[in-house]
């Protein structure tokens, strides 16, 4: 129970860190600690609202948010969502204009999130270039003035406008954090860079002011491509479909306005712009965008069209099955927006070590500054400058910034193959799998299989078996039951009408026909009916050896006819076995199928072990005992498999794309059936992780370097800066780079 509850979504705990990085927290797992996020409560007296505050990027300012609430009794609970820049807000009725303002007061600018702008492209502020410009033409004039040994007066005065032109902003963040007992970038710059005017430092104090809010423009800028990596997925997407009218013409109609069951026309080479079921037509559409298939896929009436896609040869109709706020890319967006409000275990890591870091190197510069001077007769003017040099380089910035922009760059280069990963913690944890346990229908098997054999007790009665078989299967959607049934239609046999029809789970179905009871199921139905001396028990064991599926047709008391039906290994199953295979993961594969048709489909896919006859129960007992092994993950269809899917750490849904309940529950959705995803994500894991220990280690060792380089006195204030802006951009530009994979 305590596993499968470890797979809700945790809050945000949030630590210090850099002015201009974006605190983009992930999704949890149940082998780490977590809390859980309660639901905001609401109710008639109450109403929540959500919040878009383009200045909050960092966990500073959700720190003034919280305690700017904290005693404010018309507030009940805040959420926030550093990396979209979100907050939601559970409030009493009328607080709202009241809340907003409050939130103005801190220099923020609230604005209320609703469907039209839920979805928009997020940025960071914009800020003009041209004061830079100026702020950097003083400060290098302040420099040249004390270069050629010039007027010190003169040289203060240009430092002093530039400083005024470039660290307003700083000074204020700087302020807000220090009132509020938080160490952050911008209160270790301000005290820098104070520290250094009181020596008499102008032009180093105007470089590096300088310096530093020129980093912070460029360091949103490169987050700001992680940020609206997901949201781009939206711009597949045309802001008009061309949509019947009543009278029967064809208009262009905004998406975001058209109603479900609108028929929808799509021309050649035209994106599909809502998902429908086809009425007409058929064509070609190119689902790579929102699946990553490399091959176009044949679409006829009957089938799904999902918004995003694009049409390639033919012309077609289709029914609106999905409003535009509703189409699977608008969930997979929210999906993955979700995963962005709790963090991966590296970040979390790093945010601990940040919080104990900071307040740690702001003591040791401190003391510097005052030890060797005060007991060891040091020059007071050459160790303050060396704390205040300590201070610049002691900014966990790079440290910080490192994880979230790696977490989130895995996260889109996912999604953009058709893997929908529902947090960083899975993402991480991937690289750690040791067993995958797989079903059979539908994951390593098509999931459409045929009737091959049909044997009669009484042969006479053989078309009135059929009948009744075919009438019970036509009522059930388990692929094998859907067999037997397109089979008896195939044949033109008529079906009867069901009455008290009931799904067996595990075992097969049951209902009356003519006021008598039949069943249709497998071996364990048998047993649960207490019918024993079955006959043709050789022709049973015969067809399960073969690998096919043996469906027995049975009334109270005796057996009538046996059905085999016969499934076929999807053309990739083997290939990805073997992917798993190279990368030391073991496999096993549970199945409902008798032992004999899942050992036989095992070998001919290459699966290391394989269990028959596994009700639900059972397949958790299995993931149970796995885990004792190391990581388990499981692969399923998200819905049948739901309780070894939950107690697995990492649970695959397959063939997702379109289905509400796979994306919503399962911890990773393949949006289409393809089984070789999976290796392609345990890659990415791996390629995650060594991305993030290079940005760790990276970024700690330019800080030892320095702050020896500090101590020796061979390191400037300027020269720090440089290093730390010059090693947080390495470290995001490394985590782009995943983007590209």
């Amino acid at each position: 129970m305590n596993k499968t509850m470890n797979k809700q979504t945790q809050a945000n705990n949030e630590t210090s860190c850099c002015g201009s990085c974006s605190s983009m927290p992930l999704a949890n797992r149940k082998t780490v600690e977590k809390p859980i996020v309660p639901p905001l409560k609401a109710n008639k007296n109450t109403q929540t609202t959500k919040l878009r505050i383009q200045q909050m990027d960092c966990p500073t300012e959700e720190g003034l948010i919280r305690k700017k609430f904290q005693q404010n009794p018309q507030v009940l609970d805040l959420q926030f969502n550093l990396m979209q820049r979100s907050l939601t807000v559970n409030h009493k009725k009328d607080a709202l204009p009241n809340i907003i303002k409050a939130i103005s007061d801190l220099g923020f600018t609230a604005e209320v999130i609703n469907g039209e702008n839920d979805n928009k492209t997020i940025s960071a502020p914009k800020i003009s270039w041209w004061p830079l410009i100026a702020a950097g033409i003083l400060a290098l004039s302040s420099e040249a003035v004390n270069w050629f040994n010039g007027a010190n007066w003169l040289s203060a005065i240009f430092a002093i406008f530039a400083i005024a032109i470039s660290g307003t902003s700083t000074y204020k963040k700087g302020w807000l954090a220090i009132s509020t007992g938080n160490l952050n970038i911008n209160a270790l710059m301000s005290v820098a860079v104070t520290g250094a005017l009181f020596i008499g430092q102008w032009p180093e104090a105007a470089m590096v002011m300088v310096l530093f809010t020129i980093s912070e423009l460029l360091e949103a800028k490169s987050l700001d491509r992680a940020r609206n990596a997901i949201t781009g997925l939206l711009q597949l997407t045309p802001e008009t479909v061309n949509v019947q009218q009543s009278n029967g013409e064809w208009l262009k109609t905004p998406a975001k306005s058209t109603i479900l069951e609108s028929i929808v026309r799509v021309s050649p080479g035209e994106r599909v712009g809502l998902d429908g079921e086809i009425i007409s037509g058929r064509s070609t559409i190119d689902q790579a965008p929102i699946t990553g298939e490399s091959l176009p896929i044949e679409k006829t009436v009957g089938d799904k069209v999902f918004a995003g896609t694009i049409n390639q040869s033919g012309s077609f109709e289709y029914k609106v099955t999905a409003t535009a706020n509703n189409t699977t890319v608008a969930r997979i967006i929210h999906a993955v927006e979700q995963a962005q409000g709790s963090k991966a275990p590296t970040q979390r890591f790093v945010d601990k070590f940040a919080q104990i870091y900071t307040p740690i190197v702001f003591f040791i510069a401190l003391a510097v500054a005052v030890i060797m001077p005060l007991f060891y007769q040091g020059s007071w003017f050459d160790w303050i400058y060396k704390a205040l040099v300590i201070l610049v380089i002691a900014c966990p910035c790079a440290l910080v910034i490192s994880t979230p922009v790696t977490i989130v760059s895995g996260l889109a280069a996912a999604a953009r193959k058709g893997i929908l990963i529902k947090g960083g913690v899975y993402l991480e944890q991937g690289r750690n799998i040791t067993w995958l346990a797989l079903d059979k229908t539908g994951t390593i098997t098509y999931g459409k299989p045929k009737q091959t054999n049909f044997i009669a007790i009484d042969t006479a009665q053989s078309d009135h078996y059929r009948q009744l078989a075919a009438s019970l299967a036509d009522r059930s959607d388990h692929p094998v039951s859907q067999a037997i049934a397109q089979q008896a239609k195939t044949d033109n046999i008529t079906l009867q009408e069901v009455t008290e029809f009931e799904a067996l789970i595990g075992t097969g179905v049951q209902g009356k026909i003519n006021d008598k009871s039949y069943y249709l199921g497998n071996q364990r139905l048998l047993k649960t009916l207490n019918i024993k001396n079955v006959p043709l028990e050789q022709q049973i064991k015969n067809l399960e050896q073969q690998g096919k599926t043996v469906v027995i047709l049975t009334d109270n008391s005796q057996v009538q006819a046996l059905f085999a039906v016969a499934d076929t290994i999807k053309e990739h199953s083997k290939k990805a076995i073997a992917q798993l295979h190279s990368m030391n993961i073991k496999t096993i594969m549970l199945t409902g199928d008798n032992q004999f048709t899942a050992q036989a489909i095992a070998q001919q896919a290459g699966i290391d072990q394989a269990k028959g006859e596994q009700l639900p129960a059972d397949k958790l007992n299995v993931i149970t005992q796995l885990s004792a092994q190391g990581t388990v993950a499981m692969v399923g269809d998200g819905i049948n498999d739901a309780p070894a899917l939950a107690q697995a750490d990492i649970g695959f849904a397959m063939g997702a794309m379109g289905t509400d309940t796979a994306i919503e529950t399962a911890d990773v959705a393949l949006m289409d059936d393809d089984l070789t995803k999976i290796a392609s994500f345990i890659k990415l894991s791996k390629s995650t992780h060594q991305l993030l220990l290079q940005n760790i280690v990276f970024a700690l060792c330019i800080k030892v370097v320095f702050f020896a380089l500090t101590l020796m006195g061979l390191a400037t204030m300027w020269m720090a800066v440089f290093a730390d802006v010059g090693t947080s951009l390495l470290v995001v530009a490394n985590g782009l780079r995943l983007l590209k994979k």
